[in-house]
């Protein structure tokens, strides 16, 4: 059994962390707010150039297809571009986005295809490494910026759009968490390139007929290659909502396992200190009789 010198240091060993959690989880709902308000602000902007896309795409086939939609007309080599945090303490936010990119890169594995990661964040890159040694691609930092944003969405997909224009892969899938609420970021896995053509185009409530100038072509050369950018951003913008609420969340429950394991120590120091106190009274009065 532990002495009451033991169990004090414990007790306050574990307030200490207590105070630790509590400030960590105050300072991630404080971000956290920000953080949604991106996310969320971001999405209506992502789905109203999918919509425009949808149009263009529409008018657009054959051979005329910019290569960033038509593909290179295999989907033998395939990009994974994964998204994790920076920094831990987050709880199973990243080992999830590690499950669901490992779970895509081992079924295509299985189906034949050639596998390559780009990593994005340096948290889950241990057990990607670990899992995948010999498919490890291209690694992006983002451990020296604040806030990851658009330039750094600009920089990824620069490098995505020029592997797939050398002709390094077919396909590029990207493997973020969509942010929910504090208690839930689902993993996601979404083909950014080739840009998967919309299922409908966008149609006119008045029926009018739209022209384009220069012309559809010229205009998806352009389009294309912001709507991977836009991808890539909302993907930076959702990890953070991510990385801020499991934070919170896992920091919450810290504080409250902290609290839980201070009051059983007390409870614990508690009867120790009476019983000994019970035995010096014991042996005081032995002592006593003994006389």
């Amino acid at each position: 059994m532990a002495s009451l010198k033991e169990l004090k240091g414990r007790i306050t060993s574990v307030k200490s962390t207590q105070k630790i959690t509590k400030a960590k989880q105050m300072v991630a709902a404080a971000k956290l707010r920000k953080a949604q308000a991106r996310a969320e602000a971001a999405r209506p902007y992502a789905e109203r150039l999918t919509a425009v896309m949808a149009s263009l795409a529409s008018k657009v086939g054959g051979d005329n297809a910019p290569k960033l939609l038509a593909g290179t007309g295999s989907d033998q080599r395939h990009l994974l571009v994964i998204v994790n945090t920076d920094k831990g303490l987050c709880g199973g936010l990243n080992a999830n986005i590690v499950r669901a990119a490992s779970q895509k890169a081992r079924k295509l594995i299985a189906e034949g295809k050639d596998v390559e990661l780009y990593l994005v964040g340096r948290k889950g890159r241990a057990p990607l490494k670990r899992n995948f040694p010999e498919r490890i691609g291209n690694q992006f930092d983002t451990s020296q910026v604040r806030e990851p944003g658009f330039e750094e969405a600009e920089q990824i997909a620069s490098e995505v759009i020029g592997m797939f224009e050398d002709g390094r892969f077919d396909v590029a899938h990207l493997v973020y968490p969509i942010f929910k609420s504090a208690l839930a970021q689902d993993p996601t896995v979404q083909q950014i390139v080739p840009v998967p053509a919309p299922e409908t185009a966008v149609s006119d409530d008045a029926g009018a007929v739209v022209e384009y100038e220069p012309g559809e072509e010229e205009i998806l050369e352009e389009l294309l290659p912001r709507y991977v950018k836009t991808q890539i951003f909302g993907a930076l913008l959702e990890i953070a909502a991510s990385e801020q609420g499991a934070s919170m969340t896992a920091m919450d429950n810290a504080t409250r396992n902290a609290g839980d394991l201070i009051q059983k120590l007390t409870i614990q120091y508690n009867r120790s200190r009476q019983a000994a106190i019970t035995t010096e009274l014991v042996e005081i009065i032995a002592g006593a009789e003994a006389l």
